[in-house]
């Protein structure tokens, strides 16, 4: 491959790549110049302060699927990736360190900071709440390498980064030409996947370069379960709670198993990406510019809906929607993502002093809709007028004639395609970077660094259409109402300082500080110290205490949605809304945090270098989901619905729901408002979390006589605790155990690389230790659960137990210019554990043989459905070939 033409020095590269740098090792070396976590230059990985994991382009390039996100989570022990979501979480899948939120860890490119997704992970778990960036549209043939700083360093970087930083530094050749293709699925044949790539890189004049890459990637559905218990049981038999005239339909559904392998894992999806990465050097100043475009097509499946769902008379298939009463139906959340970013700026050296001038911009939006889906509401209202109108024309009619029902099927409108609403974020970020050494006396020159950034970002909610909103919407999902359109905008300013010296050259001090002020919410201003001392070229000690905070995102602050049914409605208020301050909530505050870590570095002999840092991470005012408060129970129409009297912020929860209710304006369903089920959520301050932890690393390459043998191990030890909730009985066991222990406590990443002429063989085996949900089971199950204690009826614990997941790959040189690949993910095939079975479950109990009674402890509605919060994912083993062209 060809190397850059850029020859500007490295002290100009204090937050970007030295681009002269060129790593084909499998994990970049302990001499490998760093640019995370400090602004000295020249810092080599082995020396840094502060514990930093750096991955090259060749260990991404020896991982199956060709994601970030999967070669983070297959190489890194800290690193924990979403395998898959619910809803349009499906296409933010995101990832976190050290067991905090995924909001906790700050993603840079070149240094420079990443912007976030559009679209807010609601659902409440270990991924709630995130927004954060979307590393899976980063192509892996674009990136040189990448540098972890698993540190707290706000003081540094600003907001986020109080797990660590995530540095992706991109490639910067002028020459040469790379292609890939690769094609793969799951061992039982679902997620068909295949992917191509190029990069290429060209010379611009006689002093820069343009560095290109092209990707394109398109996956297939997977599904989980052998069954719907709307339509089947346990035993294989038609559920019995069905009518006379729909049991035959029910029975040829189930004898033909139309409702096995419909739902759940991963959706269908297309990634088009191009990202670039220029630069040219004038002399004494350097233009810089990268940035990419994008756009995703997702669709995920959705829950199942019986064929008499969408039904008039529920006991009579005529008065149903004709496409749904064969086979049921499965609507589809589609979600149509654009985005781009674009980041350009000058550097150089003024009188000694380095300074780096940038700016970015960055815009995401996503289009949602619901697809194969139906209003069920539009269908019946319309069906009922089309066939009141026949009937007034025909006084002698019954309602339940042929004609008057063919009437109502001819009148009967609802679509099948629902435009549900767009968000929008935009991050628009300036920033001057400016550092000199000076020389002191000391051993080595102290290097000073200051710096200021602004920040303005806008975040915004359109509406659906008429259709998505009359009533409950499309079935799975319902558009955004006009209550919830609306807009957020958000100015940040920041300035730090920073000085790095060595009163002794065993001895490394690195002091940090910065301000940052808000529109929305105010200041802060937080601190770093750093410090290492080598007391030989084979052992050193490092440490650091420093204190971070998050600001809330946009997304967190101003998500507003109105969920409603025929029987119910839920109302997500925004946190900066009149709905939230009227619940007694309001806007959020930042979280604040203070961090120690402390470690040492082996090198015992030469090429051998193992690292142990433990770490403690203190987050206050941590940012969760309130959980649903309802505050009426349903109950058959006309009947008032049943109030409840629960206290909660000094009111009764019926009170403090249609006090919500009122002050946000929305306009609800009559009905749903005298007798349905009526609840509220937002997003608040919530809880104080403790998180202790120990990282280990290690690597060894090994050579032979027949070869080299690169060996390493990492493992990550990682606990959380609550130790404050301000929520009351809101915060219950089910929530707490989502922040302690829906992760991993334990993770180890044992990897081989043997390479002998054309051939290479990599084996990774990895670790994880269990991972625990409570969950409840069907409110049939009358079993004394096990798990009791804060006012709810209990849980069950909901493990997936202890794995080791093993990946293979072989690859040979065919020719000087052309590799074949194959290899499998998960070798072995482990998926997580099906759910246990309630304790009273009888089949030959009439109850259980009723539509949507599950038998299992996690009130599951699919038939063997494994657990989804595995760290894992359900898909089981996959296996690919990859074919590289390179010259």
């Amino acid at each position: 491959m060809g190397s850059t033409a850029l020859t500007v020095s490295q002290a100009a590269y204090a937050q970007a790549e030295p681009m002269e740098v060129q790593t084909t090792d499998t994990t970049s070396g302990a001499d490998d110049i760093i640019v995370t976590g400090t602004r000295e230059v020249g810092t080599k990985a082995a020396d840094a302060a502060a514990p930093i994991q750096l991955l090259s382009s060749a260990a991404l390039e020896k991982v199956g699927q060709p994601n970030l996100n999967q070669a983070l989570t297959q190489i890194v022990p800290s690193f924990t990736a979403q395998t898959q979501g619910t809803d349009m979480a499906s296409f933010s899948l995101s990832a976190r360190l050290r067991g905090v939120s995924p909001n906790h860890t700050l993603v840079m490119v070149n240094g420079k900071r990443r912007h976030g997704n559009s679209i807010l992970q609601v659902i409440n778990g270990a991924f709630g709440g995130s927004a954060a960036p979307s590393i899976d549209l980063i192509p892996p043939d674009i990136v040189q390498r990448i540098e972890i700083l698993q540190d707290g360093a706000a003081a540094q970087y600003g907001s986020d980064a109080i797990a660590g930083v995530i540095n992706i530094i991109l490639k910067s050749q002028d020459s040469g030409v790379t292609a890939k293709g690769t094609v793969g699925q799951y061992y039982d044949s679902e997620g068909l996947q295949y992917a191509l790539s190029t990069n290429f890189g060209l010379p611009i004049g006689d002093s820069g370069f343009i560095d290109v890459s092209l990707f394109h990637r398109w996956n297939d559905f997977t599904t989980i379960g052998d069954g719907q218990f709307q339509a089947v049981n346990l035993t294989g038999n038609t559920v019995t709670n069905v009518s006379a005239a729909f049991k035959p339909i029910y029975d040829a559904l189930n004898a033909r198993k139309g409702t096995a392998g419909i739902n759940g894992g991963q959706p269908r999806s297309t990634l088009n990406v191009m990202f670039v990465n220029a630069g040219y050097n004038f002399g004494d100043v350097e233009f810089y510019a990268f940035g990419d475009i994008s756009r995703r097509h997702g669709k995920a499946l959705q829950g199942y809906r019986q064929p008499n769902r969408v039904c008039v008379d529920t006991a009579n298939p005529a008065t149903c929607l004709q496409r749904t009463v064969t086979d049921g139906m499965v609507p589809w959340i589609e979600v149509i993502s654009n985005e781009f970013s674009a980041t350009g700026g000058f550097r150089g050296e003024v009188s000694e002093w380095n300074w780096d001038l940038g700016f970015t911009y960055a815009e995401d939006k996503a289009k949602i809709l619901t697809t194969h889906s139906a209003n069920a509401s539009m269908f019946t209202n319309t069906f009922n007028n089309a066939r009141n109108a026949y009937l007034a024309a025909n006084p002698g009619a019954s309602a339940t004639s042929a004609a008057a029902i063919a009437a109502g099927q001819a009148g009967a409108i609802t679509p099948s395609e629902f435009y549900d609403g767009e968000f929008k974020f935009t991050q628009f970020v300036g920033q001057l970077d400016v550092r000199r050494e000076f020389d002191v006396g000391f051993s080595d020159p102290l290097t000073f660094a200051v710096g200021g950034e602004y920040r303005r970002e806008t975040y915004s909610i359109g509406a659906g259409d008429d259709a998505s909103r009359y009533f409950e919407g499309g079935q799975s999902f319902p558009g955004y109402a006009l209550s919830d359109a609306g807009s957020l905008k958000r100015e940040a300013v920041a300035i730090y300082g920073n000085v790095i010296f060595k009163p002794v050259p065993e001895w490394t001090v690195d002091i940090a500080g910065r301000f940052e002020d808000y529109s929305d919410f105010g200041n802060t201003a937080i601190g770093k110290f750093t410090t290492r001392y080598d007391f030989s070229d084979a052992f050193a000690i490092r440490g650091t205490v420093s204190t971070g905070f998050r600001a809330p995102s946009l997304q967190e602050s101003g998500y507003s949605a109105t969920n409603v049914g025929p029987t119910s409605a839920t109302i997500q208020l925004a946190p900066s809304s009149p709905g939230s301050a009227a619940a007694g909530f309001g806007a959020l505050k930042p979280e604040k945090s203070f961090n120690l870590s402390g470690g040492v570095v082996f090198r015992p002999i030469p090429r051998f270098v193992l690292t142990l840092d433990g770490y403690f991470i203190r987050i206050k005012d941590r940012i969760v989901s309130s959980g649903s408060i309802t505050g009426q129970d349903s109950q058959p129409f006309p009947t008032p619905g049943i109030r409840r009297t629960n206290i909660i912020n000094g009111v009764t929860a019926y009170e403090l729901v249609q006090n919500a209710i009122r002050a946000s304006g929305k306009a609800l369903d009559p009905t749903v408002l005298q007798s349905g089920s009526l609840s509220i959520q937002t997003f608040t301050n919530g809880i104080d979390t403790e998180t202790w932890g120990l990282e280990l690393s290690a690597r060894y390459p090994v050579e032979t006589s027949f070869g080299k043998l690169d060996l390493s191990l990492g493992a990550n030890y990682n606990k959380t605790k609550v130790t404050n909730s301000r929520l009351g009985a809101l915060f219950n066991l089910s929530s707490r155990a989502i922040i302690e222990k829906s992760s991993p406590d334990f993770k180890t990443v044992l990897g081989a690389l043997f390479t002998s002429g054309n051939f290479s063989a990599n084996a990774r085996a990895t670790y994880y230790s269990k991972t625990v949900q409570l969950v409840t089971p069907n409110s049939f199950s009358t079993t004394v659960r096990p798990i009791t204690g804060d006012g709810t009826p209990g849980y069950y614990e909901g493990v997936v137990k202890p794995a080791v997941i093993v990946d293979l790959e072989l690859g040979y040189d065919l020719t000087k210019f052309l590799n074949l690949s194959v290899g499998a993910n998960n070798l072995f095939n482990k998926k997580p554990e099906v759910p246990a079975l309630v304790a009273d479950y009888n089949a030959s109990t009439a109850g259980w043989l009723l539509a949507g009674r599950s038998p299992y402890v996690n009130g599951s509605g699919t038939i063997n459905a494994p657990y989804t919060h595995g760290p894992y994912g359900t898909n089981g083993g996959y296996y690919y070939a990859r074919l590289t062209l390179d010259f």
